[in-house]
């Protein structure tokens, strides 16, 4: 399965190097490369496009903007030089946000990221697949995002990251963005459930796939154990008991 790209930059040689990266992805089909904004969306609205490279700081419309103005999002991986911006593209659910010079290993991981993805999808549609009930007694946390208060079941937290003020909730299907410490939504939690690996993360132990060499693998995405926290951490592992 090919997934159909779009380059978005205002630089020439951002999108030479782009160019060069997709050409290298088999599973990757360029259809064109754009300057601007203004001129991917034609593209957009003619046919599906599964992901977007797109940079931020460009004239007329920068790429933050352009991304929030679609109503029908295909997965974006940022490429920008400006670090800053960062909570964007959480907010909008990027699936990657690489720093210029963009690395080919660090921009291979991030294709990579939304390839695993689009295998996770089912097969069939959705109006085929039976419906799903949650237990009565499943537990829940609320929290307040995007001028609302959400509600989000325990059971699809992969894992929790800390970003100054702010927590980036990841769940099994989006990511949240709330403003709390990570203190505050380490009281939210159960103990047995949850156990913070890091001053910047906290990990759902029924998602843990593997751990090796002072990181641990959820899903596709690989979190740190800091210093401070491996010796718990670790005989919590061991005793099968954190």
């Amino acid at each position: 399965m090919q997934l159909t790209c779009l380059a978005i930059d205002d630089e020439p040689l951002a999108l030479d190097l782009m160019r060069s990266y997709i050409s290298k992805i088999p599973f990757l089909k360029l259809v064109q490369t754009c300057s601007s904004a203004l001129e991917a969306l034609p593209l957009l609205q003619q046919q599906p496009i599964d992901l977007l490279f797109l940079d931020i700081e460009m004239p007329e419309i920068t790429g933050v903007q352009f991304a929030q103005s679609l109503s029908h999002r295909p997965a974006i991986i940022f490429t920008t030089a400006y670090p800053q911006y960062a909570l964007d593209g959480f907010t909008l659910d990027a699936v990657d946000y690489l720093l210029k010079p963009i690395p080919f290993d660090r921009f291979f991981k991030a294709v990579n990221k939304v390839y695993e993805r689009t295998q996770r999808q089912p097969v069939l549609p959705a109006s085929f697949l039976p419906p799903t009930t949650p237990p009565d007694n499943e537990d829940f946390i609320f929290v307040k995002a995007d001028y609302k208060t959400l509600r989000v079941n325990l059971r699809d937290i992969l894992f929790i990251e800390g970003l100054k003020d702010y927590v980036i909730i990841h769940t099994l299907t989006r990511k949240i963005i709330t403003l709390l410490s990570m203190n505050k939504i380490m009281e939210k939690l159960p103990e047995q459930e949850f156990t913070r690996v890091h001053k910047s993360y906290i990990v759902a132990l029924s998602h843990i796939e593997s751990i090796e060499k002072g990181r641990i693998k959820i899903k596709d995405q690989e979190v740190p154990i800091g210093d401070s926290y491996r010796d718990h951490f670790m005989r919590g592992v061991e005793s099968k008991n954190i």
